[in-house]
């Protein structure tokens, strides 16, 4: 069986060689707590690091409302245009799919492997940024209910 650390070097290699600085850093970052006896933080960091990273991402999709880039007359369009109109469904179905995903992790945990090796398939790869496991759960739930539908005709 591969240890933590040998794993945790090959995510930095593959990182650093995919030109994907997420990965190499937050290995990176694991394999220093890991190596200083830190590893005690690990259960909060597992349970609280999807929480604390979707907190920065939409303060970071916030700011332009903060630093008053955006306005209420740039926001007005979104339910009178179908761009807008669009979006709004976009965001409403990504949600939904996201709490499908989480229902499929709590109904089947072992499927966060897979979801985390083809994430980082996707960003070495593919140029993808990871925004977190519940979308690709969510996706993953998805394709499974139409393979259930159609697969089985």
């Amino acid at each position: 069986m591969m240890s933590g650390e040998v794993m945790l070097v090959i995510l930095i290699v593959i990182g650093l060689i995919g030109r994907s600085p997420i990965i190499a850093t937050a290995a990176s970052i694991l394999l220093v707590l890991k190596l200083t006896a830190l590893e005690r933080f690990f259960p909060t960091v597992e349970r609280r690091g999807l929480e604390l990273g979707l907190l920065f991402l939409t303060i970071s999709v916030l700011v332009p409302f903060a630093s008053e880039k955006i306005s209420w007359k740039d926001v007005t369009p979104l339910f009178t245009t179908v761009v807008g109109l669009t979006a709004l469904a976009g965001g409403a179905i990504a949600t939904w799919m996201n709490g499908r995903g989480l229902d499929l992790l709590r109904s089947e945990p072992h499927m966060i492997v897979g979801l985390v090796i083809g994430s980082i398939i996707g960003i070495v790869f593919f140029r993808g940024i990871p925004v977190g496991p519940l979308m690709a759960a969510g996706i993953t739930a998805f394709v499974l209910k139409l393979w259930e539908w159609f697969g089985s005709r």
